[in-house]
């Protein structure tokens, strides 16, 4: 049963719908780097029946011929089962009950579709399994969100990043179901997790920014240790990515056998080097900064957190840079839930400003974004068979990225589950 879960996201979170015929003016194939104009996208079942150019006499259901049509997004890299997000209490996640979290993160997930993305991976929940739960719900159609690929859990040392820092508090055992001490634990915590339905093992390899009392660049989980991990997780089908800041720990993550790795703020060129040669993904949140620093700094955030932040932003995007120019494997991950959900798309602007083309940063949250997920062909393409995910635009993203942040339309699995022709839904804080 261990592709349960996967097949769960695969499917539509409804009754398959009829038919659905689409006019796009303008569609981006950023698996193919090209743009085809005036086109009839036909969906059936909730899959890509076929892509054609449009012809007068063709029936259509939608006309989006004004717009700009592009495979639905994915993000690689958000907390929407922890959806109350960072705040100035590194014990936040106590202060509210289970049921209370699932209710905001359910909030989070129709927020986070309506903006366009209609794939996440998210990377790691506080309450284990939680992130689970709420993957389920929306693929059984209980609740409005986007297809989930889910963590289960963090796999942490103890006091590591991935755990909740609460002097004098109690903290309760779904919130240490990923701490572990040795191989063995490491080992028995991967049949754990993907026992109870994560698809997937997030590894915290080295300290965490938004962490007290964690040391960025430091490695907390031993070699030995990301090697069980990431072997027990292979053996189960599954695959190991790593939260990794500094240089060493990124890549003592990849000889370990992570497929990817979060953050990679610090990462040298021998790392690029090593990712590139392996193609390891490198997944790099470098919108995330200029937020933590910007309300951080208002809101009073930990003195530690905004050093570290300040330490790590500009060295991060350097090498963000670096790995364009060498032509490193990049997906689009921004750490959503460290802000509001619903602002990723502010990224765009800044993997163009950093070395990428728009073609290219829109290639990383689809058709490289399923790569990395291991769904090639499945999500974030215009290929026949393919799920039949698309968000429409009003002006064109390959000239101004940031018409990313305006979105008009939706479909996910076949579905119109957005549409806003008076006022889009641009990524406002409210």
């Amino acid at each position: 049963m261990r592709w349960l879960p996967l097949l769960l996201v695969l499917v539509a979170s409804t009754a398959p719908a009829e038919t659905l015929r689409i006019r796009a003016g303008h569609l981006i194939d950023p698996e193919q780097g090209r743009v085809l104009s005036d086109q009839l996208v036909t969906l059936t079942d909730g899959k890509i029946a076929s892509v054609a150019p449009f012809r007068v006499a063709d029936r259509t259901d939608l006309d989006w011929s004004r717009r700009w049509v592009l495979p639905g997004l994915i993000d690689l890299h958000t907390h929407l089962a922890d959806a109350y997000g960072q705040g100035n209490d590194p014990a936040e996640s106590l202060n509210h009950t289970a049921a209370a979290t699932a209710l905001k993160a359910a909030e989070a997930a129709r927020v986070m579709l309506h903006s366009g993305f209609t794939t996440v991976r998210d990377v790691g929940a506080w309450r284990g399994l939680s992130d689970v739960a709420l993957r389920n719900a929306i693929a059984a159609g209980e609740i409005e969100g986007p297809r989930m690929i889910v963590a289960g859990a963090y796999l942490t040392s103890p006091g590591g990043g991935g755990t909740v820092t609460a002097p004098g508090r109690t903290i309760p055992p779904e919130m240490e179901m990923g701490v572990v001490r040795t191989p063995a634990e490491a080992t028995a915590a991967v049949a754990r997790l993907i026992g109870g339905g994560a698809d997937f093992i997030k590894l915290i390899a080295t300290g965490a920014v938004l962490a007290v009392n964690s040391d960025a660049g430091a490695l907390e989980l031993s070699p030995p240790i990301l090697k069980a991990a990431c072997d027990e997780a292979k053996r189960l089908g599954s695959y190991c990515i790593a939260h990794a800041h500094g240089a060493q720990g990124i890549k003592a993550a990849m000889r370990a056998g992570a497929w990817m790795i979060e953050h990679a703020s610090l990462i040298d060129d021998e790392g690029l080097a090593m990712a590139k040669a392996n193609h390891i993904f490198l997944d790099m949140d470098i919108y995330n900064g200029d937020w933590i620093e910007e309300v951080g700094t208002r809101d009073h955030w930990p003195a530690e957190y905004l050093q570290k932040n300040r330490d790590t932003t500009d060295l991060q995007r350097s090498g963000f840079a670096k790995a364009v120019k060498l032509g490193v494997p990049l997906t689009f991950g921004t750490d959503a839930g460290v802000y509001p959900h619903g602002l990723g798309a502010r990224q765009f602007a800044y993997m163009v400003r950093y070395g990428m083309t728009p073609m290219q940063a829109i290639a990383s949250a689809t058709a490289e974004a399923a790569k990395g997920l291991r769904m090639e062909g499945k999500i974030g393409t215009l290929r026949s068979g393919a799920a039949a995910d698309l968000v429409a635009v009003d002006r064109d993203p390959l000239a101004d990225i940031s018409a990313l942040r305006c979105i008009a339309d939706v479909v996910q699995a076949g579905r119109l589950v957005h549409r806003d022709d008076a006022v889009q839904r641009c990524d406002r804080v409210r």
